[in-house]
Parts: C-alpha cells; sequence; structure tokens
C-alpha cells in the first residue's frame, strides 16, 4: 500500500524501496541493460469515483441521456468536447481520446485496483500497480528520488504487490514543498545527523559481528539510501516556491493544478511516474454541478501540463494518462445524478508514443452501447506499455508463479505512432 511519512519512520520507508532498488539496479545492469529506458516517464491523472463520460470527453447533446451538458468545438475538426473542457477543447491535437473503454468491475475498490493494475484482484496474488511497474522497468534505483510519487490524497491502491515495498508510492498529500518531516528536525545539522548514523553503526557492531551481518548490512543500506534522499539537494524538486507567479497562474489554482505542476518538476528531475488524484467524481447526486466543477479543476491545470511539458521538450518522452475506474449511466437517477457504469466510459492519452487529434471508439446515441472499436482494460495497459517501450508479455516472478506485466491483450494500434 501507498505510506505517508512520519519522522521516526520517514528513514526506514523511504529507504526500503531505496536499498532494493540498488539491488536491483545492480541486476538490471548485469542482465537487462536495455530495460532502463533514460529519459521516458508517465503522469497518471486519476479521477477517483469514475467520472462521467457525458460530462467530460463524450457528450451526448440532445439525446434523452445527455443531460443539460452542452458540446462545444474542438481545434480537431468533427470532435467535440464538453463545455465544462474549453482548455482542453484548443488542444485536443495533443490528446487521443478513447471512448469505447469496457471493464467488468462496478465496484469502487475492485475497480480503482483494476484501472491501476490492469488485472482483476485475486486474493493469490498481489499486483503491482501501473507506477510500480514504470519504475521498475524505467527507474534508476541510483537516483536519489523515487521512482514513483502519489500526489493528493484521495483513495490509495496497492503499489509494488509482487515486485516489493521498493515500488510502492511516495504518498505526498498535497503538493506545495517538500514531503512531511523530511528535514533532518530542529538543530540538527549535517555533520550532526551524519555522527548519528555512525553512532547507529557503532551500536548495531557488536550483533553484526556475532550472528546478524546480513540483517545489520541490510538496515545499513536502508539507513543509507533514506539519508541520501533526506540531504539531497535534488529535495527541491519538491518546492513550487521557486515557480514563478506566471507559471502558477497559467496552471491555476488549487491542489490538483499544484499536483500537475509538481508532476512536471519531478518528472523533469528524472521521477519516471507520478499519479496525482482528484477525488469527488462519485456524482450520484447532483451530477451536473458537481461535474461541472470538477471539470474545472481538472481542465485548465492538464492543459497547462501538456504546454508545458511540450515547451521543455518533454511531452514526447511522457505519456499523460487521464482515466477514472468507471463511467457513469446514461440513465440519470432520481436524484439527479448518474450512477456507476464500466461498460461504456472515457480514456485520454496524450505524450509519449501516443497519436494525438483523434477519437478511438464510439457507442450508440444514447451511450448505452459500444458500437465501435471496444478496448478492454488489459488493452489499454498493452497500450501504455508500448508507448513508453516497455515490454508487456515480460514475465514476472510473483512467488513461484510466473506473471505477464499486462494481462492477455494487444495493444490499441491506432493509437499509437509506431
Amino acid at each position: 500500500m501507498s505510506f505517508k511519512l512520519d519522522r521516526r519512520s520517514m528513514m526506514t520507508q523511504m529507504a526500503t524501496w531505496s536499498l532494493a532498488g540498488l539491488a536491483w539496479r545492480r541486476h538490471l545492469l548485469a542482465a537487462a541493460p536495455e530495460l532502463r529506458k533514460a529519459g521516458k516517464a508517465c503522469i497518471l491523472l486519476w479521477m477517483q469515483g469514475g467520472p462521467s463520460q457525458f460530462e467530460t470527453f463524450a457528450p451526448k447533446v440532445g439525446a434523452e441521456t445527455g443531460g443539460p451538458t452542452r458540446a462545444i468545438a474542438t481545434n480537431v475538426a468533427g470532435i467535440q468536447f464538453a463545455e465544462h473542457l474549453p482548455h482542453l477543447a484548443k488542444r485536443a491535437d495533443k490528446l487521443c481520446v478513447i471512448r469505447s473503454m469496457s471493464s467488468r468491475e462496478g465496484a469502487h475498490p475492485r475497480a480503482t485496483q483494476y484501472l491501476h493494475s490492469g488485472y482483476l484482484p485475486t486474493s493469490s496474488v498481489r499486483f503491482p500497480v501501473l507506477g510500480a511497474h514504470v519504475a521498475q522497468a524505467l527507474g534508476n534505483a541510483s537516483d536519489d528520488l523515487p521512482g514513483f510519487v502519489r500526489i493528493g490524497a484521495g483513495q490509495t491502491t496497492e503499489g509494488g504487490g509482487f515486485l516489493g515495498v521498493r515500488y510502492n508510492p511516495l504518498a505526498v498529500p498535497r503538493a506545495g514543498g517538500p514531503p512531511s518531516n523530511s528535514n533532518l528536525g530542529f538543530g540538527v545539522d549535517e555533520p550532526r545527523f551524519r555522527r548519528r548514523l555512525k553512532l547507529l553503526d557503532d551500536l548495531q557492531s557488536d550483533y553484526a559481528s556475532a550472528e546478524g551481518s546480513a540483517a545489520v548490512a541490510d538496515q545499513h543500506s536502508l539507513v543509507d539510501a533514506a539519508a541520501r534522499m533526506v540531504l539531497s539537494p535534488e529535495m527541491k524538486a519538491f518546492s513550487l516556491e521557486n515557480e514563478s507567479e506566471s507559471m502558477r497562474r497559467r496552471y491555476g489554482e488549487g491542489g490538483f493544478a499544484d499536483g500537475c505542476l509538481l508532476a512536471r518538476r519531478l518528472v523533469e528531475s528524472g521521477v519516471p511516474f507520478v499519479e496525482v488524484q482528484l477525488g469527488g467524481w462519485d456524482t450520484h447526486r447532483d451530477n451536473f454541478d458537481a461535474t461541472a466543477s470538477l471539470c474545472g479543476k481538472f481542465d485548465q491545470p492538464m492543459g497547462a501540463l501538456l504546454d508545458d511539458l511540450q515547451e521543455r521538450g518533454l511531452l514526447e518522452s511522457t505519456l499523460v494518462v487521464w482515466m477514472g475506474e468507471f463511467g457513469r449511466t446514461p440513465r440519470i437517477n432520481a436524484n439527479s445524478g448518474r450512477d456507476h457504469y464500466p461498460k461504456a466510459f472515457n480514456v485520454a492519452l496524450g505524450g509519449c508514443g501516443i497519436r494525438g487529434g483523434q477519437v478511438i471508439g464510439e457507442t450508440d446515441e444514447l451511450g448505452v452501447e459500444i458500437t465501435d472499436r471496444p478496448v478492454r482494460v488489459p488493452d489499454l495497459f498493452h497500450t501504455i506499455f508500448h508507448a513508453l517501450e516497455i515490454d508487456a508479455s515480460e514475465e514476472l516472478q510473483a512467488g513461484a508463479r510466473p506473471v505477464k506485466r499486462a494481462d492477455e491483450g494487444e495493444p490499441v494500434r491506432e493509437a499509437l505512432l509506431g
């Protein structure tokens, strides 16, 4: 599971994946250095609760299921988005929208895990989430910053799964500054901090010389990795203070806007996977006002993120994924809300390896049935891995059982540049 840092657990938690990452780095360098694709990254914009397709990327204007939401033209001829997305409508050429996503999971916990891992949850295997796969395949364990950062205080999911806790995310409840309690403490400077580390080594030396050499070596490596991060100048990536006021205004106001800006900073600093969460999409009541407000929270930041990455030369190597765990029902309920609907929903992709300016798949005039190019969750994961140049068919070990990175499926070739 993801974890939050307190002062006491900071060093151990941060270093757990760092230590094992060192071992994995040695393994990867010796056995398969081609797995490390320098510079590639992924930003997942996670809409917790299940965003309505009708009020985002697939409006059904005039249909009895469409509700009051109007459609607006985009900068790509023939493609319309819901009226609540004016910023993204101007950047539709950067996006590939899949309107024919389909899943069998309509309960939040299972669906959240499914759309994060690409595998249906089971009691026998803890599947790694997408961020863990990307961190393991594309990360560099010698880096000071973690390979997987999750921003936001929404619902958490499992992290490293059978890959191990070293690939769990670093949880940052809110963007804006360094992770909580990551400073050295009042009155503690670097020399004093290092003296404390030396004292820890001395205290462990008797046990190490007797019977615990391996355990002490592991613990030492854990603490060393955590200390490296705490002392690293790369920690400045977590701070937004050095961003100009004009850049802050460009992304907009609010926690999600700050999270998108932080995601760009982290990717720019070499973090291969960042997830930014926006909750509140479980709109069983007052769907139309709620989704209008929620769209206002992600439309401008996501548009700014796409532009900012492109201007910095990072969009070609950074995949941006917008999605939630399912969509909402075509039927509008008695509370002016929409209920869970995994049968047909939206995903938007942009950046690294993706052919923008298109819509893939379609539903009927009421949005009930998929009528063109159905895409399953494993197909989506194959597409994401292909865009990031990660081998989706690679077999990993879940205990004694080999498990492929992605469940059986095929990439959505139309979505890909090559």
